[in-house]
């Protein structure tokens, strides 16, 4: 069908025009006219037709008019800036739809955001502590000084105080407080910060849970602000504030015990804080970095006490007008592990390390572990030490050590002066030659092979003489014994032909040795190692050992022969509970009656051997010298049945690439000129190196008097305790025949026969003076006569080789035998 023509509708009169105006053209086509620029737009009066063409029907009603300027609500006839502007319906509309979705979102944000279960580990890390044996008295802390206490265990001034300045509507708002927010900014902008934005609940959030960081970001502030309101809404405020002061770092600690302690004193705890303690530790929590007098600090002080006097008026209305800005403890610059402690400490994490419990843990875990180290004779180590070394130049190096034999727990040791200066424990870490030291392993393999004390071994050379790896020129003394000794002469006077012939006269010969002495605590393979290289001379002490591993192994000697592994740790507990017990490994090496003859053999060194007269008195003791080559090493090991302790010295020279000594620094050898920096010396090439120079003493000397000082006053106050009975097991063994009486003149008198209880030496077991051929006019000791343990106390002139000192009991006054004992 073909379009409907229709007549256009007379046009309302034009509006008036400014004058210069041009009236538009009279005829426009009505293209023209719907296409106006916005100077006019020409609207229609008369009805329109129906666009809907081809449809027919009446023609709609006419449309509204339109009025020049875009006015009214149709038809898009707005001009200029203003038809960009929305309608207020348009605005309202779309700001109803944004809140909606952004709360959607954030309904979707906060179910999404889990509460965290999992705790920083550092949060919770606590120091651990060290003691003495005793269990109370402390030697060192180590780690994070905190320590978590409960609630209740907190003064409540400490608790006003950090939420009057950090969060004063703590017990009111759920977690978050937007007032606080809105303070902080304005606050923040005048210079009156006094809080922080984040609440008490935030501020625990953050410190003690993993998953928030610490970095600044809004999606972490947001994050953070959803978990305070899931945390406010599960736990209770008193959990949280516990967390919170268990958690904060108040400068010197961190956690409001520890932070107590830190400031106030060692006896000082959380709840005995008062309101001015208290309040000084919350002004602490913004910047814990504050010196503990900053007037900073000072300042905030104040304002925490004003805080809380409004707060709690009742309880703090007058705090205003008394309070005093607290005195604090200075913080002390000493090194904690100076001194012994540091060795202690060393030992005990060595130990632990040993048992799975790192360093990092102990300093995370809040451990109480007590050590076996008993603090009095810890003490008397280092002085019988330190007066014995008297005089010595820092060249002279020292350590002993002092071990239970009934349990294996090492009661004290000394291994330098400073461990801050010279962190080496001569006691544990120094290993040198036991030299004749080693000789009593040997002596308890020959009786426990089966041969007795009574056996006659070499005294002048070796059987056989010709000895597989031995050195040339054979294995000797350094002084004459004569032909044949005893096994107990062998002993108290040191033979080295003896021990090795011993050695070589066992079932196993030297494999009986190294395993008696790997049952005894030594290294399976070093001993292995040094038998492959030294061969038998390792019978006389070539194999390297430390003072505490002699200390333990002598052990077997004074506990019937059973030997328990040395050790620093009594037990670790924490949160009350034992996490970490005792590890007492014992075994028995040697039968009793085999330790009960040693211990004869060596008492008898103290008695009238290499170390005569320097005893314990009237208290029953025994032990064994030894004195390298060229005396580059000297010890004396001995033991009570309650104490076996190891001293051992030996002496470094430090020298030049060009043979120049150079004084130790801090006894060691500088690795620089004078320990100054240094282009050209470092670890790969040191200044000075060290080159072990002999003592210019033996084992008899400033060992077993330092061994005697120390076991003096280690045993001040303890009961005297006898060593089992001479067991007298065994059969006589001789290596060599036993040696021929020496021819005496008939007496004159028929009645002045010989005893005839005398053995084949002429001496005379049961004789207490003057069995040495004393006249009966020198003095006498009153000290009591020793056990009668069958051989001659003396040396036989014809058997021993010359003359000893004067018959001296354990203890008793009497020269010191000058012999040598080398190898």
């Amino acid at each position: 069908m073909a379009a409907q023509p229709y007549d256009e509708p007379p046009r309302r009169a034009d509006p008036p025009r400014e004058r210069g105006d041009q009236p538009p053209p009279r005829s426009r086509s009505r293209t023209e006219s719907r296409t106006l620029g916005n100077q006019e737009t020409m609207v229609s009066d008369a009805p329109r037709r129906s666009r809907r063409r081809g449809q027919g029907g009446p023609p709609g009603p006419p449309e509204p008019p339109v009025k020049k300027g875009g006015g009214g609500d149709g038809g898009g006839g707005r001009r200029g800036w203003r038809r960009f502007v929305p309608s207020w319906k348009v605005v309202v509309a779309g700001i109803v739809v944004f809140a909606a979705g952004m709360f959607g979102m954030i309904m979707v944000a906060y179910a999404n955001v889990p509460v965290p279960t999992t705790v920083q580990a550092e949060a919770t890390a606590q120091q651990s502590t060290i003691y003495y044996n005793d269990g109370k008295t402390e030697i060192a802390r180590l780690g994070m000084p905190r320590e978590s206490v409960k609630i209740n265990e907190m003064a409540d001034s400490v608790k006003d105080a950090a939420i009057a300045i950090e969060n004063d509507t703590f017990y009111e708002d759920s977690g978050i407080s937007f007032s606080g927010m809105a303070r902080s900014v304005w606050m923040t902008a005048t210079g009156q910060q006094l809080q922080g934005a984040s609440t008490i609940t935030q501020q625990m959030a953050r410190g003690y849970y993993d998953g928030l960081s610490q970095e600044v970001s809004i999606e972490r502030k947001i994050k953070e602000i959803f978990v305070a309101v899931k945390l406010d809404d599960q736990l209770t405020k008193d959990q949280i504030l516990e967390n919170y002061l268990n958690t904060v770092n108040f400068g010197r600690a961190y956690g409001v015990e520890a932070a107590a302690r830190a400031y106030f004193g060692k006896k000082m705890t959380a709840a005995k804080l008062s309101p001015e303690q208290g309040a000084y530790l919350a002004a602490r929590i913004q910047q814990p970095a504050w010196e503990p007098d900053a007037d900073a600090l000072k300042y905030r002080f104040n304002q925490t006490v004003k805080k809380m006097a409004e707060l709690w008026p009742e309880k703090y209305g007058q705090l205003q007008q008394t309070a005093k800005f607290p005195k604090t403890r200075k913080s002390t610059t000493s090194n904690s592990l100076g001194g012994d402690r540091g060795y202690m400490v060393k030992q005990v994490l060595d130990e632990l390390e040993g048992r799975g419990l790192t360093r990092d843990a102990v300093e995370s875990g809040g451990y109480k572990i007590v050590s076996t180290f008993d603090r009095k004779l810890m003490k008397a180590a280092r002085q019988a030490m330190k007066t014995t070394m008297q005089g010595m130049s820092k060249e002279f190096h020292g350590g002993l050590a002092a071990v239970n034999p009934k349990n294996g727990r090492v009661l004290a040791f000394y291994g330098g002066d400073n461990y801050v200066n010279d962190p080496w424990n001569e006691a544990f870490e120094s290993k040198k030659q036991a030299a004749s030291a080693f000789k009593p392993y040997v002596l308890a393999a020959w009786l426990q092979a089966g041969y007795s004390l009574s056996s006659y071994v070499p005294g002048n050379e070796t059987v056989p003489k010709e000895l597989p790896g031995q050195q040339k020129g054979g294995i000797t003394n350094s002084h004459n014994v004569g032909r044949a000794v005893d096994v107990v002469k062998a002993t108290a006077q040191s033979v080295n032909t003896a021990f090795v012939s011993m050695a070589y006269a066992l079932p196993n010969q030297l494999d009986d040795v190294k395993n008696l002495v790997v049952a005894a605590g030594f290294n399976e393979k070093a001993m292995t190692a040094d038998i492959k290289e030294h061969h038998y001379q390792f019978a006389i002490g070539s194999a390297p050992v430390t003072p505490v591993e002699q200390a333990a192994g002598y052990s077997i000697f004074a506990n019937a022969g059973k030997y328990t592994r040395y050790h620093v740790v009594q037990k670790v507990e924490q949160n009350g509970q034992v996490a970490y017990p005792e590890q007492q490994v014992s075994k028995s090496v040697i039968d009793p009656g085999v330790a009960a003859d040693s211990t004869v053999a060596m008492a008898a060194v103290l008695r009238n051997g290499t170390a005569a007269g320097k005893g314990l008195g009237n208290r029953p003791a025994a032990g064994k010298t030894g004195t390298n080559n060229d005396e580059n090493g000297a010890w004396f090991v001995g033991y009570t049945p309650q104490i076996s302790t190891a001293v051992g010295f030996y002496r470094e020279q430090c020298r030049t690439k060009s043979g120049k000594v150079v004084p130790p620094l801090h006894s060691n050898c500088p690795i620089t000129p004078k320990g100054k920096a240094s282009k050209k010396y470092d670890l790969n090439n040191p200044y000075t190196r060290p080159y072990e120079v002999s003592l210019g003493f033996e084992g008899a000397g400033p060992p077993t008097i330092a061994w005697q000082r120390f076991m003096l006053a280690a045993h001040e106050g303890k009961p005297v305790e006898q060593f089992p009975e001479k067991a007298e097991i065994g059969t006589q063994e001789n290596i060599v025949p036993s040696p021929t009486p020496t021819p005496t003149k008939t007496p004159d008198n028929p009645f002045d026969e010989e005893n005839p209880f005398d053995d084949e030496t002429g001496d005379d077991p049961d004789c207490l003076i003057g069995c040495d051929g004393d006249t009966g006019d020198e003095p006498t000791t009153d000290d009591p006569p020793p056990a009668d343990d069958g051989f001659p106390e003396v040396d036989d002139p014809n058997v021993a080789g010359g003359e000893t000192g004067t018959d001296t009991r354990a203890g008793g006054p009497g020269p010191v035998n000058g012999r040598q004992e080398n190898q």
